[in-house]
C-alpha cells in the first residue's frame, strides 16, 4: 500500500519490487533495483526516508523518522528481517542484521 500525506509523496526510480502487503507512507524515495518485502512499514510522515540503489528492506522491518531527522539507507544495503531503523543514516554496503535496532538518539 502506498499513502501520500499532503505534499509528502512517494517516489520510485527505475525497477523496484514492493510486496503487496508492505506499507509506504509519506515522503519515501526508492532508488533503482530496490526491494521492500512483506509486512514492512516505511513511514515518512515526519521527515523523508531515502533508500538507495540496489538496497533491500526485508520482511517485517519498520523505518520511521522524527520531525527534522530524515532516514537514509545507502546503496547496496541489506536491512534484515524485523529490523527497526529510526531517523538514522546507514552507509553504503552495510548489512543490518535480523532484529537489529538503530536509533537516532
Amino acid at each position: 500500500m502506498k499513502f501520500s500525506l499532503a505534499e509528502r509523496r512517494i517516489q520510485c526510480h527505475g525497477e523496484h519490487f514492493i510486496a503487496p502487503n508492505a506499507t509506504l507512507i509519506g515522503s519515501v524515495t526508492l532508488g533503482h533495483d530496490t526491494s521492500v518485502w512483506f509486512n514492512t512499514v516505511i513511514r515518512a510522515d515526519n521527515d523523508q526516508i531515502v533508500i538507495g540503489d540496489r538496497s533491500n528492506v526485508q520482511d517485517s522491518s519498520v523505518l520511521h523518522t522524527d520531525a527534522g531527522v530524515s532516514l537514509v539507507v545507502g546503496n547496496d544495503v541489506t536491512v534484515g528481517h524485523m529490523v527497526m531503523l529510526h531517523g538514522c543514516t546507514i552507509g553504503d554496503g552495510s548489512l543490518i542484521g535480523i532484529k537489529a535496532v538503530v536509533m537516532n538518539h
